[in-house]
């Protein structure tokens, strides 16, 4: 289980050293994507095989089915952690997320996000302004 966040760096050749303490889940390999809100989203390779079946399942039919898989799937690129617990970030992906220098490990139990700092605390501080509406909003769905 991905939580927590925390604060790491990219290097000249686009590698991040993943946070420690999720290494051994990471190990046995991982796949790194498109996330939503122009962020990037890594996971476990047992996750995101369970999230391609998922997507495997939405029908072809529609055209926001369609749209949802080609952004998860065509941009997703299998990673492995060198023995410095670095993974490889792809420049196409780095682009799409705004990725320089610093960046923010966000953890969200199956995934971790992967933010542009700066992006990230422009995210995290309106969600921290609107909680109280958003909270309100999942207390009617039951959470």
């Amino acid at each position: 289980m991905f939580i927590g966040e925390y604060q790491h760096t990219i290097d000249e050749k686009g590698r991040m050293a993943v946070p420690t303490k999720f290494r051994k889940e990471l190990e046995r390999g991982a796949v790194v994507t498109r996330g939503l809100d122009n962020c990037l989203s890594l996971y476990t390779k047992k996750a995101w095989d369970d999230l391609a079946k998922k997507l495997q399942q939405l029908p072809i039919s529609q055209s926001k089915s369609r749209a949802f898989a080609r952004l998860m799937l065509a941009g997703a690129m299998d990673v492995t952690l060198d023995k410095q617990g670095r993974v490889m970030l792809p420049e196409y992906l780095r682009k799409y997320a705004d990725l320089s220098k610093r960046v923010i490990v966000a953890g969200l139990l199956d995934r971790l996000e992967l933010w542009d700092e700066a992006a990230w605390n422009r995210y995290k501080a309106a969600t921290e302004k609107d909680s109280s509406e958003i909270a309100e909003t999942l207390g009617e769905l039951g959470v």
